[in-house]
């Protein structure tokens, strides 16, 4: 994969604004002090160990965990705020899973026109179409009329990205959306993902592809403890990491993918 071209513009005001940010479970605090900015059409890559909070943060961005302490706005909105805030900000934002959580009774159309029907008041044909486009941006517009469980694992990632894409969202949510999925199956996920981010769509993705971070991120961030470690653009990242603890996770994970490849 090789860098692609992409300007963030660092004066505009923040997309995501995570401020002071601290979570519980009980008395495990699952997020520590978490601020970040995001700018509109950055590319965020979220890295870490397991139980690093990574995850538990992307989930905050869209309110399907809520924090203790801090604020998050998003687009504007205040989801701390609660209450319709919430509403108006998942309409922005599209979010995909490790699991596909597609509904298995829908065709892929059916399940793709379902949210813009519902949330946007779209008419059946005004959803077929964008559904329609969705699923050619992620070039399976032939598996329309199929069922989920006739789809490979890599295939229906796909179109879930393409069902959070029909909500025309602002920013896009990824936790870790390749990690279930086979080896093979997952250049097909993160090349569309590599297409949404040369699209300039604003991205958020949990992953432990580090090719894919080196590639397509604007800007690294390692958690480690539910903290925000360190974060760089990734040639500084890769390269010259900071802290032992980012350096010792950089080691087992580039000498596992090499043992892999």
């Amino acid at each position: 994969m090789t860098q692609t071209t992409h300007t963030v513009d660092r004066n505009a005001a923040p997309i995501i604004l995570v401020e002071a940010v601290q979570k519980w479970y009980g008395s495990f605090q699952v997020l520590t002090d978490i601020n970040l900015e995001v700018r509109p059409g950055e590319r965020i890559v979220v890295c870490g160990p397991s139980g690093s909070g990574k995850s538990t943060l992307i989930r905050c961005i869209n309110r399907l965990e809520t924090v203790q302490q801090g604020r998050i706005v998003v687009d504007g909105i205040d989801l701390t705020a609660g209450g319709k805030n919430v509403d108006s900000v998942r309409q922005e934002v599209g979010m995909v899973f490790q699991q596909f959580n597609l509904f298995p009774h829908l065709t892929i159309l059916q399940n793709c026109m379902l949210a813009p029907m519902r949330s946007r008041g779209l008419s059946r044909q005004e959803a077929e179409a964008i559904a329609m486009k969705y699923l050619t941006r992620v070039r399976i517009p032939e598996q329309a009329q199929k069922y989920p469980s006739q789809l490979s694992g890599g295939q229906q990632q796909r179109v879930a990205i393409a069902r959070a894409l029909c909500m025309t969202p602002k920013i896009m949510l990824f936790d870790e959306p390749t990690s279930a999925l086979d080896p093979e199956m997952v250049k097909e996920v993160l090349d569309t993902m590599i297409g949404l981010a040369e699209d300039g769509m604003t991205m958020l993705c949990v992953t432990h592809e580090m090719g894919f971070a080196r590639s397509v991120a604007d800007r690294v961030i390692f958690m480690a403890g539910g903290k925000i470690i360190e974060q760089a653009p990734p040639q500084q990242f890769f390269s010259n990491p900071q802290h032992d603890v980012t350096r010792n996770f950089l080691g087992q994970i580039l000498s596992s993918h090499h043992a892999a490849g």
